[in-house]
């Protein structure tokens, strides 16, 4: 990103860096000649641009000033400009709740559902925003501050919002927030209450000392005092590495064999992860911060369970992979680990996986199962390609398909009927060894594969009963009731209105009032 209020060191940023860029930013507010000469610039360096919500009357802070500069930017750049919808993003200005002034009090509330409305409105178009400003008047307070950040962050992400700037090493959880503060700054950001912005300072001190991450007193050391299982789940979700392994050590030595500590307690505390995640509880920032917390504890297990293996031995030879287009691999590294501690034999292709590379894999290492994974939707039809190529070229290898877009209903209606070999959907990395043991099994396949069939079979006759919330019309129907527009009328409207303006502009040139109060041309 290219950060700069001088359009010239904007310009010379856009020729040295590599790759796309985006500009931060533009806006009407210099009016629409100046906005156009720089967002055709912006497009001829083939970058993405962040446009303010400004114009030449000044900075939105209504939910409906912010629709309005954001269509009208939006209409310039896409139908006037030639700019690529999804190359933009608007920031529609977050400000400062609980200031005092009451004009004030709904600036959050614009914002959240200003979001609402340009990504109905706007297609396409991205949504970001500069997230402390809106805890402003907190500062000095930073975790009162940090849960207005987790508030706010929740009820703009289930709106739609892409992208903030905020310090990802103090975002707290949104179900991590105390009850009776989230209460207090939900009333402030939401404007539930006159009065919510006294009752959220009434109690704003008692946090004062308290801190994202911060285990340093007695209080917040309390969860050292829970079993190990639920310590080891507390240190997955917040992030905590401190402890990690001694409790990891301690919940080995309690276990019958390393592997259970896996299968059992990490896996539940990566799970919990995943359902914030979903639910926009957590961010991508905080589930790094599991994962490197998860890895750790792993490599602490590794030479216990290594130790037990037999030389040379393998259950099987798996290759796992994300599909072209997606990025994200934590939970199919998570995946990889389960099963190498079950003695599987792993190759990871890693990310932006072609569909040919895989296969092309597959063959030459000659493995017994191929695995699928994708966090995002494009990843969903990349899947069934890969299933319909597979059937193409002849394999005859189970496909495992998972991730967090993934589903049953996907699988059995989009992806299984592709592919005459099993395709197995796994939910959960901790089922990965049960459902591969069951697919490499001569015994336990026949029934594993039947039992499949039947549960997709029943999943895609449910899908198939779904009734839409509208009674679907035949298409003659749908054409005869079409919208009838007049062309021509609408037309000669647009060339009187052209005319008129054209007019006006052309008296209030030439208009004079003489000493009588009269007009004279």
């Amino acid at each position: 990103m290219v950060d700069s209020s001088k359009w010239e060191v904007i310009e010379a940023g856009l020729k040295c860096i590599q790759g796309k860029g985006i500009v931060n930013s533009i806006s009407l507010k210099e009016g629409k000649e100046k906005f156009v000469e720089q967002a055709k610039l912006i497009r001829r360096y083939g970058a993405a641009v962040i446009v303010m919500a400004f114009d030449e009357v000044g900075q939105a802070e209504t939910r409906e000033r912010k629709l309005e500069i954001c269509t009208n930017a939006y209409r310039i750049l896409v139908d006037e400009v030639g700019f690529p919808p999804e190359d933009i993003i608007f920031d529609p200005n977050i400000f400062a709740v609980a200031t005092g002034i009451e004009e004030h009090n709904n600036y959050a509330v614009d914002f959240i559902e200003a979001v609402a409305d340009i990504k109905r409105d706007l297609p396409h178009a991205m949504i970001s925003g500069g997230v402390s400003n809106v805890s402003f008047s907190f500062r000095g307070n930073n975790y009162v501050r940090e849960a207005i950040h987790a508030v706010f962050l929740y009820h703009c992400f289930k709106n739609g919002m892409d992208m903030g700037i905020v310090n990802a090493g103090q975002l707290e959880i949104y179900d991590n927030v105390p009850d009776k503060l989230r209460e207090a700054v939900e009333d402030v950001v939401l404007n539930r209450r006159d009065d919510g912005t006294e009752r959220l300072l009434d109690i704003a001190a008692e946090y004062a000392n308290k801190g994202v991450g911060k285990e340093d007193d007695a209080s917040a050391l309390e969860w050292r005092t829970w079993p190990v299982e639920k310590r080891l789940e507390h240190a997955l979700v917040k992030g905590i590495t401190e402890f990690i392994v001694e409790d990891t050590e301690e919940a080995r030595v309690n276990a019958s064999k390393p592997l259970e500590v896996i299968e059992g307690p990490l896996m539940d505390g990566m799970n919990v992860v995943g359902d914030l995640f979903g639910e926009g509880k957590m961010f991508l920032p905080q589930v790094v911060k599991s994962a490197r917390v998860m890895k750790q504890a792993v490599a602490h297990l590794e030479p216990y369970i290594n130790a037990s293996k037999q030389a040379g031995s393998s259950n099987g030879k798996i290759l796992l992979a994300t599909v072209k287009g997606d990025v994200h691999d934590i939970g199919k590294n998570i995946v990889g680990v389960v099963l190498q501690c079950n003695n599987y034999e792993i190759i990871d292709l890693g990310v932006m996986v072609p569909c040919e590379k895989i296969l092309k894999v597959a063959k030459e290492e000659n493995v017994d199962i191929i695995g699928l994974s994708g966090l995002i939707t494009p990843s969903l039809d990349e899947m069934v390609h890969v299933a319909k190529e597979m059937e193409r070229q002849g394999f005859d290898l189970p496909l495992l398909i998972g991730g967090a877009t993934t589903s049953k209903a996907h699988t059995a209606v989009k992806i299984e009927q592709n592919y005459s070999e099993p395709v197995v959907y796994v939910n959960n990395a901790s089922r990965a060894v049960g459902v591969c043991t069951s697919l490499l099994s001569n015994e336990l396949k026949p029934a594993f594969v039947e039992k499949l069939d039947i549960d997709y079979e029943r999943v895609r006759d449910q899908h198939n009963r779904k009734k839409p919330r509208t009674k679907p019309v035949t298409l003659e129907k749908a054409r005869a009731n079409k919208v009838d527009i007049d062309w021509e009328t609408t037309r000669r409207q647009n060339q009187l209105s052209q005319a008129c303006t054209c007019l006006k502009t052309s008296m209030s040139r030439h208009c004079v009032i003489t000493s009588t109060g009269h007009h004279s041309l």
